[in-house]
């Protein structure tokens, strides 16, 4: 497994440009990744990054410049993740971003690389029952899938994952209902919980980047790389190493 490690450096808006010709040139790829999000991107014991989406980005920059190694990679948090593709101080983010309406108006997306969704984080082998209270982020899009799914359920409002466990360990809820992608890491990390096997909605997880014509090029040859890596199974089998969902794929 390839690692990584990124350096924090500060980049002036419009440094890097995200053109191809640009990207071309100067032979390495700039993206903006999580650092705190396993197994999409985290950073092990000895710092350095890993995860699907960081596998991703290496494999792009194999796919379009021919070298695992061409590219630099840029810790952002959630706040930051669009921001930077938009003042182009990136060429692309590959962040945990789902595409929708309001952010296609401001930046451009990729064809989707998984479908995230909505799972329900319990303790290990306890009995559940779901006509009783599950934990939910409050304002999460969570909420109207829970609602839908499982008509039966009386939702919690909590404040945070943290909150969550903490209720769940006093048994005022019988589980907790996320984003898979974030409920994976949470398990991946704490052996004491485990995920139902059922998934709720789809959220197609995506590449941003800048929107405008001078980018369409960088645009059509991410699209045509993600395309490949779906065909060959590539983005399948990486989702299985990373222990996320498989049947949730695009």
């Amino acid at each position: 497994m390839l690692i990584s490690i990124a350096f924090f450096v500060f980049h002036p808006a419009g440094a890097y440009g995200g053109e191809w010709q640009e990207i071309e040139k100067k032979g390495l790829l700039t993206i903006a990744v999580k650092d705190n999000l396993r197994p999409l991107g985290y950073r092990d014991q000895e710092g350095n990054l890993r995860g699907f989406e960081i596998d991703l980005a290496h494999r792009l920059a194999l796919e379009l410049l021919g070298e695992e190694k061409a590219v630099q990679l840029i810790p952002v948090n959630n706040q930051e993740r669009i921001q930077i593709v938009t003042d182009v101080e990136v060429d692309l983010a590959i962040a945990s971003v789902t595409a929708n309406a309001s952010r296609r108006r401001i930046v451009d997306f990729s064809d989707s690389y998984y479908l995230d969704g909505t799972g329900i984080l319990v303790k290990k082998g306890k009995k559940i029952d779901l006509t009783k209270k599950i934990g939910v982020l409050s304002n999460s899009r969570s909420i109207d899938q829970i609602r839908y799914n499982l008509p039966r359920v009386t939702l919690q409002a909590v404040s945070s994952y943290e909150k969550a466990l903490e209720l769940m360990e006093l048994g005022e809820i019988e589980g907790f209902a996320g984003d898979i992608t974030v409920l994976v890491g949470w398990v991946q990390e704490n052996s004491d919980y485990e995920l139902l096997s059922k998934v709720f909605g789809g959220y197609p997880l995506s590449i941003v980047l800048p929107k405008g014509r001078q980018y369409q090029e960088l645009r059509d040859k991410v699209n045509q790389v993600i395309r490949k890596l779906n065909q060959e199974g590539w983005l399948e089998e990486k989702a299985k190493y990373w222990g996320l969902p498989i049947n949730n794929l695009n």
